[in-house]
């Protein structure tokens, strides 16, 4: 049966003109399968680029941080069930001393150590929260498996420091925050997944776009989060349409990825053409060389072979009215793509 966003807004008590605090407290508890993750990136002023990852239930710590000479330094760090705590109802999220915190979904602090590198930053919001509909991918015939996404932080600015191998920067930039959770294996039901952001003028987006299993009708559900100077114009699925283009193979992990990631937005006479364009890999590893041992070693005897590629490049928004391009700006970007499921024949 083919997955589906719901937009049943009652059934999972969501506001459908609004997002809530609560909705960035943990929703999950401890149930076999679930899992549970809270996404910071920034791009800073001084060219470095940084992501922080808080995971759940299976607890780990990512981060990963790119000097702007290229330097590179990335860091899993697994942690047992009792450092980890998080609040429901607004956002607290505890691994030992590192910590995710947030206030009215406008403020949050985000403080971090692994290996060489430690990360202090406040991000401050400039988007509003959003979800498309209610935020949750639904799976199965009973429509009881959950795939859930809420961009909290469209974008942001941020302002803190990093250090590394004991060098402190000071330092300002954008950055990003999202929460995905879900209450089976993501494995199960979500072939790959690409995730997007950036400024381009005065558009700022989030867009993703979610391929399930074949199981579950190998679904794609394209999803798209525009803002012209701080108001989001237009999100969801409705109206839009979407393409990869110049797929090719990476010659790393096997899997296809598409240098053009294309989203159209039709709304009466008004068109928005909305487009990344892949410059350069930031990231391209295997998820399961970031589990502990006894995990890692399972995944290979069932043949695992997930990856995780982060991509840079240059992102163009380009606005129509009857035809007739109206303006169009272009800005830095960076995405990311989560492929779970083994590449299709021909790949």
């Amino acid at each position: 049966m083919p997955a589906e966003l719901s937009n049943d807004f009652a059934r999972f008590d969501l506001d459908p003109h609004a997002v809530r605090e609560w909705e960035d407290g943990a929703r999950m508890s401890d149930d076999s399968g679930a899992y549970e993750c809270w996404y910071f990136d920034a791009h800073l002023a001084d060219g470095a680029k940084v992501v922080v990852v808080f995971m759940a239930l299976a607890p780990q710590l990512w981060v990963n941080l790119e000097l702007a000479d290229g330097t590179r330094s990335g860091t899993a760090v697994t942690f047992p069930a009792a450092a980890w705590s998080a609040a429901r109802g607004r956002t607290d999220v505890r691994l030992g001393p590192h910590r995710f915190a947030g206030k009215d979904l406008r403020e949050y602090r985000i403080q971090a150590t692994a290996g060489r590198v430690s990360v202090d930053f406040t991000l401050t919001a400039n988007v509003p929260a959003w979800r498309p509909e209610t935020g949750h991918v639904l799976f199965g015939e009973k429509r009881d498996l959950e795939f859930n996404w809420l961009a909290a932080v469209p974008r942001g600015t941020v302002r803190g420091h990093y250090v590394i191998d004991g060098a402190r920067h000071e330092t300002t930039g954008t950055g990003y925050h999202d929460h995905h959770w879900g209450n089976v294996s993501l494995k199960r039901v979500v072939n790959d997944w690409y995730r997007a952001r950036g400024q381009a003028g005065p558009y700022a987006v989030v867009a993703s776009v979610i391929t399930s299993t074949e199981k579950h009708g190998r679904t794609e559900l394209p999803l798209l989060m525009l803002a012209f100077q701080g108001r989001i114009i237009g999100g969801g699925t409705a109206k839009m349409t979407f393409e990869r283009r110049y797929v090719f193979t990476d010659s790393k992990t096997g899997k296809p990825v598409a240098n053009i990631l294309r989203y159209t937005f039709v709304d009466g006479e008004t068109r928005y053409v909305v487009m990344f364009e892949r410059e350069r890999d930031l990231t391209r590893t295997w998820l399961a060389k970031e589990l502990p041992w006894p995990r890692r070693a399972a995944s290979r005897l069932t043949g695992f072979d997930g990856a995780y590629l982060r991509f840079a490049g240059v992102l163009t928004v380009e606005h129509y009215e009857s035809g007739r391009l109206i303006d169009k700006y272009t800005g830095d970007a960076g995405w990311d793509l989560t492929y779970l499921g083994h590449a299709p024949q021909g790949f």
